[in-house]
This record gives C-alpha cells, sequence and structure tokens, in this order.
C-alpha cells in the first residue's frame, strides 16, 4: 500500500525541522510540566504524536512490497492517530472545540480504516489455530499469518488464548467437520481481508486522507488552543484528566465483575451458545471500558509528558485486547455457522470453535476482575 508519495514527502518537507527530534515543548521534567501552561504541555505532546504520525506514514509509503515493514508501520500509524485523536477528546476545552471535533473524526476513520486488514487476518489465524487445537490436529496453513492485531500498546491475545479453555471436544468428533470449517472461514475471512484491502488502499489515495495528513502535518507545529489554555498546566490539566478517569470508573461499575471472579462461567457460555447475539450484545460494556480504558492512559501521558502508563493499566489493557478478539473470533465463527447448506459435520465444528472462543470471552473477564481489584487494593 502505497498512500501517494508526492503527498507524503510534502508533509514531511513542511515539517522536518519541527518534528524530526519532537519534544514536549516547555519544561520537560514531569515536576517541571506542571510550572508551564497547560498549552504548552498539550501542545508539546501532541507536537510529539504527529511527528510520530508523519514518520509512520513516511514510512509506510517507502515500504514498498515489503509486508512485514507496511504492518508495522501501518501499526505505528493507527497507534499515533489514536493518540492523537483521544487527546483532542479529552482536552478539548483547551483546544478550538470545532477543529478538534473534525480532525478526531477523521483520525478515528483513518485509523479504523487502516485496522480493518490485519484485523481479519489475526482472525483468521487465531480460529485456525485453535480449530486445529480443538481436533488434536495443529495449526496447519496459519504459520504465516500474524499473532495478533499489534496496535503498538502491548499487544493483543494470540490465536490459542489461554491454552485449555474447557471447551474442547473429541478430536475424532472434530476431524471431518474442522477441515471443512476451517476451509469455509478461509474463504469467508480472505474475501473480508481483500475487501479490507481495497478500501485502506482507496482511502489512503483519497483528498480526504490528504487532509488529514495536511491537518496532521501543521499541528506538528501550531496547535489552536482556547484561551484557557494559557492558565498554569497544574490548575487546568487536572479536569480534564479526572474526567476521564471518573468515566472509566463509572464504566467498569456497571460490569458484572461478581459473575466475572469464576474462570470459564458455564452460566455465561451456556447463554452465550443458546443466544449468540445476546451473548455478544453482552460484550459491549466490556468494549466501552476498554476504549475508556485507553482514554484514560493517553490522558496519564499528557500529564507525564510521554511517560508509560501504570504497569497495571497497561495489564488491564492486555486483558481487555484479548476479550476483544476473543469476542470477535466468535462472532465470526458464529457467523459462519449461519451459512446456507453447509454440512451438519461442519455446523457442529463451528459450534464447537464458538463456544471455545466464548470460553477465551469470559477468561478474559477473570482475568481483568483479577487485575482491577488488584488495583483498587492498592489505590490510594
Amino acid at each position: 500500500m502505497t498512500p501517494g508519495g508526492a503527498g507524503v514527502q510534502h508533509h514531511e518537507a513542511d515539517t522536518a525541522g519541527s518534528v524530526g527530534t519532537a519534544r514536549p515543548a516547555g519544561p520537560s521534567p514531569a515536576n517541571d510540566a506542571f510550572e508551564a501552561t497547560a498549552g504548552q504541555v498539550l501542545a508539546g505532546y501532541l507536537n510529539t504524536r504527529c511527528g510520530d504520525f508523519l514518520r509512520s506514514l513516511r514510512l509506510y509509503g517507502e515500504s514498498g512490497s515489503d509486508t512485514a515493514a507496511a504492518e508495522e508501520a501501518a501499526s505505528a500509524l493507527r497507534c499515533s492517530a489514536r493518540r492523537i485523536g483521544g487527546s483532542l477528546h479529552t482536552f478539548r476545552v483547551l483546544l478550538d472545540p470545532v477543529w478538534a471535533d473534525q480532525l478526531r473524526t477523521e483520525l478515528g476513520w483513518l485509523s479504523g480504516t487502516l485496522a480493518q486488514e490485519y484485523a481479519c487476518t489475526a482472525r483468521l489465524h487465531r480460529l485456525v489455530s485453535a480449530l486445529g487445537r480443538l481436533s488434536g490436529a495443529g495449526p496447519a496453513g496459519a504459520a504465516a499469518v500474524p499473532r495478533s492485531r499489534g496496535n503498538g500498546e502491548g499487544g493483543t491475545g494470540g490465536a490459542g488464548g489461554t491454552g485449555d479453555t474447557g471447551a474442547s471436544a473429541a478430536p475424532g468428533a472434530l476431524t471431518v467437520g474442522a477441515s471443512r470449517a476451517g476451509a469455509l472461514l478461509e474463504r469467508q475471512l480472505t474475501l473480508a481481508r481483500t475487501r479490507a484491502h481495497s478500501a485502506a488502499l482507496q482511502a489512503l489515495g483519497s483528498s480526504r486522507f490528504h487532509a488529514v495528513a495536511d491537518a496532521v502535518a501543521v499541528l506538528a507545529s501550531e496547535v489552536p488552543l482556547a484561551p484557557v489554555a494559557g492558565a498554569p498546566a497544574a490548575e487546568i490539566l487536572a479536569a480534564p484528566q479526572s474526567a476521564a478517569e471518573r468515566r472509566l470508573l463509572d464504566a467498569v461499575s456497571v460490569l458484572p465483575l461478581a459473575r466475572a471472579a469464576h474462570p470459564y462461567n458455564a452460566e455465561a457460555l451456556i447463554h452465550g451458545l443458546s443466544t449468540p447475539s445476546d451473548g455478544e450484545a453482552q460484550d459491549a460494556p466490556w468494549h466501552q471500558v476498554r476504549l475508556l480504558l485507553r482514554l484514560h492512559m493517553y490522558a496519564q501521558e499528557v500529564r507525564d509528558l510521554g511517560s508509560a502508563p501504570e504497569p497495571v493499566l497497561a495489564e488491564a489493557g492486555r486483558a481487555l485486547d484479548r476479550h476483544r478478539d476473543a469476542a470477535e473470533a466468535a462472532a465470526a465463527a458464529a457467523n459462519a455457522a449461519r451459512t446456507p447448506r453447509i454440512a451438519p459435520a461442519t455446523a457442529y465444528a463451528l459450534g464447537v470453535l464458538h463456544a471455545d472462543q466464548r470460553h477465551e470471552v469470559e477468561a478474559a473477564r477473570y482475568e481483568f476482575q483479577r487485575i482491577w481489584q488488584r488495583r483498587a487494593a492498592t489505590a490510594p
């Protein structure tokens, strides 16, 4: 994928002097940052993230036929876009609100479009590997497919997830259906991946994309701040950060953590198998917590001038990434099982695969519950 070489060179050339070694504007030590204005701290963070975005864009354009380099650059590009968009959302009060909302929307579009192709690839690997494990065969044919979505922020669960999920079936009962189920999943997800690849190419060659790149290039050196951003950082930054944390805590408070306190929750699994759509609907609050946790960690990065977030938050984020991956894989298995006129053995294998991935969902919820309980016990 080549996002228009001339446009990339233009964005890099215009900002080479400001983003080549971009660092936060104003004082760099964290304890000195709050002696600066809120605008200086936020602008410094955004300048750095925009530099990351533009460098990733250049590397992506230069990757050519090197698939691994293209995937790495695309992952870094998505990561930068999410950080910029998250900061525009959390610290909107410090910025021109109309401009911030528009750029955040466009960055979300870009990140989401670029993520789809790799998500299909990772989902296919996960499901084919799980079928091989459940049927007693190795994950044949899946070795060349990336193991995880790799978002640049700690990674996600691999194809096998937590290993023994409790959804195993007798290998002989799956032998015939597993191969056909794997072939069906490969056809469906390969088609989805091809469409996502075409959509990404179209997006990267569009005027909409170049407008986003232009906006980020300008943002790398000039941030449209609101008058309130001239106040000391210690007085202004705390409120948006606290609001982001409060939204996260409120979202966590409605999760059924007591139910998630036991791994491989049999009741939840049975419910998910009997009514898959209901089971998937129950995933939505967990996905929301994952997004809010990400915004909270980005707000901490602004406060700490790009430092890594709390280790326990990163660990919780990885658990929710695994939850997301397993939930989406289960949905793909359920979708394949709805294919008209498939053989009973194929439908059976897909049902076992769906159950296996729902077990992974429950295991990830259990892990998050343990991590969050540990964090709550050590909170001041």
